[in-house]
């Protein structure tokens, strides 16, 4: 089977690439795992307070996507 070495748009923040971070889920223009912002969600953690700590890298609309994507996977 062969493996997909290209970059992916899982959506309009959220890329998967095999050369950046092994090829686990970030947002689009940083190295942010997502499971790291979704474990933050997870926790009770205010979106506001989230943005601040990645110092604004990424934004609502994006930890929004990754709540919903998320979400599908369970569906």
């Amino acid at each position: 089977m062969k493996r997909n070495l290209k970059p992916q748009m899982l959506g309009r923040y959220i890329v998967t690439d095999p050369k950046i971070c092994h090829g686990k889920p970030i947002f689009r223009g940083t190295r942010i795992f997502v499971s790291d912002v979704l474990e933050m969600v997870a926790a009770g953690m205010a979106w506001e307070t989230i943005i601040e700590q990645w110092h604004n890298s990424i934004t609502k609309e994006a930890i929004a996507e990754a709540v919903k994507l998320s979400s599908e996977a369970f569906w």
